[in-house]
């Protein structure tokens, strides 16, 4: 990974991306477009000062094979922490599995998965995903 970053700064980054999402759903709350979520999360992610990038699409290489798949990932926090956004009656194994998927394919340490379509956001509607790549991380 090109950036210096700790497992602690990190779980900083994850701590104020919460937050946010945590903000965006005491003003909502459950029953809108996933759409909706996402723009209001952005806005609130870039009023504390971070960089977000949306809907980019994720490249896949099989071996020596570059796959064409138009697969995109909702959110991309300080280029590190991938945040995927779901506005469903319940979150679902595939939906971990997707964004495990997409932090290995784009070498993330960190995904965030969010389900605004619930009553308690913290309690049955947030995962947080760690891999291989956080573990290369030092501690400081």
């Amino acid at each position: 990974m090109s950036q210096n970053i700790s497992k602690q700064s990190l779980k900083l980054l994850a701590h104020k991306i919460i937050g946010c999402a945590i903000e965006v759903h005491k003003e909502l709350g459950p029953g809108l477009l996933e759409k909706i979520y996402e723009q209001c999360l952005i806005y609130e992610l870039e009023l504390v000062g971070l960089k977000v990038e949306k809907q980019k699409i994720i490249p896949i290489k099989y071996k020596t094979l570059e796959l064409d798949a138009e697969l995109r990932y909702d959110l991309l926090v300080e280029n590190l922490i991938v945040v995927e956004l779901k506005a469903v009656q319940e979150l679902i194994p595939i939906f971990d599995a997707q964004l495990m998927s997409y932090t290995k394919l784009m070498k993330k340490p960190k995904g965030l998965l969010f389900n605004f379509n619930t009553v308690n956001l913290t309690k049955d509607g947030m995962k947080s995903f760690v891999n291989e790549y956080f573990a290369m991380l030092p501690e400081y």
